[in-house]
């Protein structure tokens, strides 16, 4: 059986958001991948500073604050 989720134009942009924040989690454990990270996508984007581990609470926030 195959799942998935479907999702319509409006929602692409938080989709996109949370999933910045998962690769952002997951580059706080130590997973990499190709290409540019998601640290430097998110801090280019929206301008935050600090370390990860800021840059995501800044993110999270950010996040928290459109999603009300």
């Amino acid at each position: 059986m195959n799942n998935g989720i479907v999702i319509g134009k409006e929602q692409v942009p938080m989709a996109r958001l949370l999933t910045l924040k998962t690769a952002l989690r997951l580059e706080l454990i130590g997973l990499t991948r190709g290409g540019r990270s998601a640290y430097s996508i998110v801090k280019g984007e929206f301008g935050f500073k600090g370390s990860r581990l800021k840059v995501l609470a800044q993110l999270e926030e950010y996040i928290s604050g459109i999603a009300d």
